[in-house]
């Protein structure tokens, strides 16, 4: 008598009583899920961290124009756009600083580079491996459930990482508008 399950209930059976699953072919082994959590949790380390070392530092706080909310979007908002590469700052933050300066290039620098190392070691680890048959453990890519499930885990992570920041700047600016 056969499993039960469909194929995606048991690819998660499998992760939860700790067998290995398989993606694309390949088995995922702890390597490739360290190196998973190293390329996620590094971008919201740099804008978080970088955030609240300029807001906690007389120098930091120096270069910010708007006290309060605002001043915490402004700096958020740096660290963020550092973080993943771009660089831009709103105009009420004086971020041509030394302060600054080194302290986003820090950001820009770890998060281009944090996040593609881990990513190539993932990439290399799983060419080295034979790709295997198609089993009842493999979860196919190609159906609306992984959309789903991809979605949700980028949702949710993005979510735990950056609504504790949002709600004290942004959201709160944005009430602080219609209090007035």
């Amino acid at each position: 008598m056969g499993c039960s399950f469909s194929p995606p209930r048991r690819f998660f059976i499998r992760m939860m009583i700790g067998r290995t699953p398989e993606y694309l072919g390949k088995k995922i082994g702890v390597f490739e899920m360290k190196m998973v959590s190293i390329a996620i949790l590094v971008v919201p380390l740099l804008v978080l961290g970088g955030t609240a070392i300029a807001v906690v530092t007389e120098v930091g706080k120096a270069s910010m124009a708007n006290p309060g909310a605002h001043g915490l979007s402004e700096v958020l908002y740096a660290f963020t756009s550092a973080g993943n590469n771009n660089g831009s700052a709103f105009a009420g933050l004086s971020s041509n600083t030394p302060f600054y300066n080194i302290l986003l290039a820090i950001a820009m620098w770890f998060g281009r580079f944090g996040v593609i190392i881990p990513v190539l070691a993932i990439a290399g680890k799983l060419a080295a491996q034979p790709k295997l048959a198609v089993t009842a453990g493999t979860l196919p890519t190609h159906g609306p459930l992984f959309v789903i499930l991809l979605i949700s885990t980028v949702l949710i992570f993005g979510a735990l990482n950056y609504v504790p920041a949002l709600a004290l700047g942004p959201i709160i600016e944005h009430l602080q508008l219609f209090s007035h």
